[in-house]
């Protein structure tokens, strides 16, 4: 699919350099065990989610480390679903963007287990209040649907687990649309700029 190696690889490379320039060995630990994580995470069951997304738009949400997996989810959608999604941090999107969510209308919210989870998780609620169907990679809600994730062990390398289970969804609702998760239309792997 579309860079999506690209995107895990980039990701990671950027949190090993973070863990060994300031010794964190705890986030050493979740670097290395990551391997079996991320297989773990690719076999989890996301179809609900895929059930709901529809022709119409998907609002994806995050915060602080989470907020880069839902932008990276947001583009997938538009890349290899040709589907209109946008991407809020969990801070913004009851302000102007709560105005288009209507009964059904689909979020997904990728919630680390971080300091952010929490706020997360209540946002989520509320839009699950107001009619939205909402699925949330944390337990820690009660209105939206809770989808099952794979931890790592640590805040910084949990978002890794959760756009790798997007990625295996995301794949499925391409195909289920008649499209090939691995030739989106109009792509170029070369931009040119002058």
């Amino acid at each position: 699919m579309a860079a999506t190696k690209t995107f895990v690889t980039s990701a990671l490379a950027g949190l090993w350099v973070l863990a060994e320039m300031q010794g964190d060995e705890e986030l050493l630990a979740a670097i290395h065990g990551l391997p079996e994580c991320l297989e773990k995470a690719a076999q989890t069951d996301w179809s609900p989610v895929a059930g709901a997304v529809g022709a119409g738009s998907v609002y994806t949400l995050g915060r602080g480390p989470s907020w880069a997996i839902s932008n990276e989810a947001a583009l997938k959608f538009k890349e290899v679903c040709q589907l209109h999604a946008e991407s809020y941090s969990s801070a913004e999107v009851l302000h102007g963007p709560v105005s288009i969510v209507e009964r059904g209308f689909p979020v997904l919210a990728f919630a680390a287990a971080d300091a952010a989870e929490g706020a997360l998780a209540e946002v989520a609620d509320a839009l699950a209040e107001k009619g939205a169907e909402v699925f949330a990679t944390t337990d820690r809600v009660r209105a939206a649907t809770a989808l099952p994730v794979v931890r790592t062990g640590h805040p910084l390398t949990d978002p890794l687990a959760l756009i790798v289970s997007f990625y295996a969804m995301i794949e499925a609702v391409a195909v289920a649309r008649g499209l090939d998760p691995d030739m989106p239309r109009h792509l170029k792997k070369v931009t040119e700029t002058t």
